[in-house]
């Protein structure tokens, strides 16, 4: 770099400077592949994004996993569940347990420490009005059930007068537009909507651009992302403070549901999402609870 770039790059390094400020200020190591949208000062916010098309190599345009996070007398557990790669998960067999016992006690206490769900996608933001620097970025976006139950109203709505939309399509997509208010403290997602279907773009070598810059989703149901069933039930006996728990019944009341999509060969039919219907899932959750206690825990 020579001195007179250094001196022209000095009149936009500040604001570049302050964000790595912050970082090292909060302490916490952010993942730059993530989106997350903000809010001002009266909990509203406002931002248009563009669900993508399975990542080359990939057949989902989503990925689920189950997590848990709640407080117990040894502190904090929040660790991704086992019954999310379809393996049974110390907590799952607690809650079974509390649960059969038929108490109210036992059922609330299940309720407390219950699986949470999140779907991860790779978006494309259109409009950011807080960070217009992001749009036309390609981002991961962690999410909660209320959206994709939008996802799933549109791919499969309920009445005969309305036409299913892929949503993950490139050419015959739709855009999210995201509206966020604050109810009860937490983010309320209920006025976010699908607008009409367009392409993303009209140009087939752009949108292949964007799609080669696509993160894996597989990734996040690697081995690597789940401690091993001894690992958690240890953390899981010292976050309840017991020793050792009895042998949990048989009956399984948290089945995991893998969502297939067909092969695809071309690039338009290798990156069009499949649009067949998907079944609703079971499990409810708000959007961002998880969230919500890992920063309660951090604050501990």
């Amino acid at each position: 770099m020579s001195f007179a770039q250094l001196k022209k790059k000095s009149r936009n390094n500040l604001e570049f400077l302050q964000k790595e400020l912050e970082k090292t200020v909060s302490g916490k190591q952010v993942d730059e592949r993530f989106w997350k949208p903000e809010v001002d000062a009266s909990g509203n916010g406002y931002a248009v994004i563009r669900f993508l098309p399975a990542p080359d190599g990939e057949t989902v345009p989503w990925a689920k996993v189950y997590s848990h996070a709640f407080q117990g007398p040894g502190g904090w557990y929040i660790e991704n569940s086992l019954t999310t790669v379809n393996e049974k998960d110390p907590v799952g067999e607690v809650n079974r347990q509390h649960w059969n016992a038929g108490t109210e006690e036992g059922k609330e206490v299940a309720r407390r420490q219950k699986r949470k769900l999140s779907y991860y996608s790779n978006i494309l933001v259109v409009k950011d009005p807080k960070h217009p620097d992001n749009e036309g970025k390609v981002f991961l976006y962690k999410y909660g059930k209320k959206i994709h139950d939008k996802i799933l109203a549109a791919m499969q709505p309920e009445f005969q007068d309305e036409t299913p939309v892929n949503v993950f399509d490139l050419w015959e997509g739709a855009n999210f537009k995201l509206k966020i208010k604050k109810v009860a403290g937490f983010w309320n997602y209920d006025s976010s909507e699908f607008d009409s279907v367009s392409a993303l773009s009209s140009d087939d070598t752009e949108l292949e651009a964007i799609w080669k810059q696509e993160h894996s989703l597989e990734a996040f149901l690697a081995k690597d992302q789940f401690k091993s069933y001894e690992d958690l039930e240890r953390r899981l006996n010292f976050v309840l403070g017991s020793a050792q728990r009895a042998a949990a019944p048989t009956v399984d009341s948290e089945e995991f549901e893998p969502v297939k999509a067909p092969e695809q060969s071309s690039f338009r039919a290798k990156v069009s999402a499949n649009s067949s219907p998907v079944k609703k899932e079971a499990v409810v959750d708000d959007d961002d609870a998880l969230s919500y206690f890992a920063k309660l825990a951090e604050e501990d």
